[in-house]
């Protein structure tokens, strides 16, 4: 069974970086379909960015588009989230996802819940300050 385990969620100023990592064990990420997705406080699933197995397709959500990268190293089995210019509006729960399916790239990263896509981590907490 994979398992995702995301990290790198911190407090950071309004204008700064940071790279969330997911880590995967119990299976090959260049197998999967891979997303990230956020939750704010009283919010739907947001999809952030998907990428199809190969990385040949990556989908950013117009809200994060030139601000952040999604990218893999497979030698780590892991899949990061570069975040640069953050907002305050960028505060939320970020989670990475896997499938083996490639139907949420179809939907161009749109989540309608958790059933999405059968993988998902804990989430880690990001929080941007003025």
């Amino acid at each position: 069974q994979l398992q995702l385990v995301e990290s790198g969620g911190n407090l950071v100023q309004s204008g700064g970086s940071l790279r969330l990592s997911c880590a995967a064990s119990g299976g090959t990420l260049d197998d999967y379909t891979m997303a990230w997705i956020r939750q704010g406080p009283g919010q739907d699933l947001e999809g952030i960015s998907c990428s199809s197995s190969n990385g040949g397709s990556t989908i950013y959500t117009d809200s994060v588009k030139g601000r952040f990268t999604m990218f893999r190293d497979n030698a780590k089995n892991t899949v990061y989230l570069q975040m640069n210019s953050l907002r305050i509006e960028d505060s939320a729960v970020y989670y990475c996802a896997a499938d083996r399916s490639e139907e949420i790239l179809f939907r161009s990263c749109v989540f309608r819940n958790t059933d999405d896509m059968d993988h998902w981590g804990n989430g880690t907490l990001v929080t941007v300050a003025r």
